[in-house]
């Protein structure tokens, strides 16, 4: 192994592991260094089309995506070789290498977890070997002493390659200090020897008040605190793992995305947050939705599931009054299946069930998932009120179980997108009613300037305005240091 190895830990779940590990990842390339990002398990239902073993395609966690593309490499299966997308609070469909694995996911966790290490070892062994840093991210906190023995994704990762690991915390919730001390001092003694730095994330007021805990800490422990990291709500990259934030953003076009329990692929809404003119809002109850202008149905992991939620909760009648009054409804992929006339499922995969009724289609789930990125074509003759995006080229991903064709016994939808390769139809309008198989067209500038006549800021300018605020509030020399 060639590679120097610097590992983000984390206090608790959402600390800002995943933020900080794409700032380093950035920060460490501006450097001139061959950079690649790790995270050997992650849990999300936010994923990315990436390239697998061969030329097969495959599925990592948005997090890693991002990481990869801030790194300057490419996205590939190897960043995060274990990926665990829940399907229920008890089930977890299990992504080995990119690809679904059955047999994984039925088994018990402990047991799961020793089968799972020798293949993630192996990706980090070998991007250790090919690049010159490694940004590695771990999962929760490394602490967990009841899953201690069988967590590979933090401290065993940390051991493999020697890691010089980051500990952040998150001041905003209160108890940092208690959070970082106790963490450290619940590992075993080898691995609180890699702990190098601590970092507070979110910290809001002066400064000056922090003393003297940073120094009362590092007599404590021996780790100096390396950074205070100010409250930064407008950096642009979705937070950790694409989870929202229920609070309504901006003002002006009331957009309201159906959050349901298992929506998925929420990283793609990223460029509506900051979109100037638009208030994003999380609905979860009908009162939510009557003062849409469009309503969003998004991808889900659990698509029959999710939408006998959505009528238990009468959003469904929102939903169909929203498009009688011919306001934007625009379903994505899970929500797209969602707005058809029903859900066939011959291999016990998600559910059958009646549709919404609000699309001609039909959806049958397949045993084996599509993934593929591809670049998509709107139709030239896209009727209001979504004619704004006639013509419109663009690039995004699929990823699906579901196949969907027009109601052999109704009146055809109009296609509205189809594939730029093969020409095949991937999305379908009925009057206000659109839906796509498309993920991550708001990602795409064209689209953003057809629909708001506007755009946002690039991701690559986003990964830049990362590293350029690490560098200002890290330590003088402490980036450098980690990889000495």
């Amino acid at each position: 192994m060639t590679a120097k190895a610097v590992m983000v830990l984390g206090t608790t779940s959402a600390a800002g592991k995943s933020w900080l590990a794409t700032a380093l990842c950035r920060w460490y390339a501006r450097q001139g260094l061959k950079v690649a990002p790790f995270k050997a398990q992650n849990m999300s239902n936010n994923a990315r089309v990436v390239p697998g073993p061969g030329l097969l395609m495959g599925e990592i966690g948005s997090a890693q995506y991002f990481q990869a593309l801030a790194a300057r490499c490419q996205p590939e299966v190897r960043h995060n070789p274990v990926l665990l997308k829940p399907e229920a609070d008890t089930r977890s469909q299990v992504v080995l290498m990119g690809e679904v694995s059955a047999e994984l996911g039925a088994m018990p966790w402990r047991q799961r977890s020793e089968k799972l290490w020798p293949v993630a070892r192996a990706a980090l062994r070998e991007l250790m070997a090919e690049n010159e840093v490694v940004v590695i991210e771990g999962a929760g906190s490394p602490a967990e002493i009841n899953l201690h023995a069988s967590d590979y994704v933090n401290m065993r990762c940390a051991l493999e390659v020697q890691a010089a690991c980051l500990l952040v915390t998150d001041i905003d919730r209160g108890g940092a200090f208690a959070h970082l001390y106790g963490t450290h001092q619940l590992l075993p003694a080898n691995e609180r020897a890699l702990i190098k730095g601590f970092v507070l994330n979110r910290f809001r007021g002066d400064a000056a008040l922090l003393a003297p805990g940073p120094e009362q800490l590092q007599q404590l422990t021996g780790v100096p605190t390396v950074a205070v990291l100010p409250m930064w709500r407008g950096h642009g990259l979705p937070e950790e793992d694409g989870v929202f934030d229920d609070a309504p953003t901006g003002t002006g076009l009331t957009i309201a995305i159906v959050a349901y329990p298992r929506l998925s692929n929420l990283d793609e809404f990223q460029p509506l947050r900051g979109l100037p003119g638009v208030r994003l809002v999380w609905a979860r109850e009908p009162a939510q939705l009557q003062a849409a202008d469009w309503i969003i149905l998004p991808g889900s992991k659990a698509v029959a599931a999710d939408l006998a939620w959505l009528r238990a909760h009468k959003l469904d009648l929102e939903i169909a009054r929203h498009a009688a009054a011919a306001k934007p409804l625009l379903g994505i992929c899970g929500g797209l299946q969602m707005l058809g006339e029903s859900l066939i499922d011959p291999h016990e995969l998600d559910g059958n069930a009646p549709g919404l009724g609000l699309l001609p289609l039909v959806t049958q789930f397949e045993r084996d998932k599509l993934l593929r990125p591809a670049e998509f074509g709107f139709e030239a003759d896209l009727a209001a009120p979504w004619q704004r995006l006639a013509g419109v080229r663009a690039r995004g991903y699929e990823i699906h179980h579901g196949r969907t064709a027009q109601h052999p016994a109704m009146a055809p939808a109009a296609v509205a997108l189809r594939s730029a390769d093969a020409g095949e139809a991937i999305g379908w309008q009925q009057g206000p009613v659109l839906g796509l198989y498309a993920h991550g067209l708001f990602e795409q500038p064209a689209v953003l300037q057809a629909l708001f006549g506007q755009t946002v800021r690039s991701l690559d300018a986003v990964f830049d305005g990362l590293a350029d605020y690490i560098d200002q509030h890290f330590e003088t020399g402490a980036l450098q240091r980690l990889i000495a």
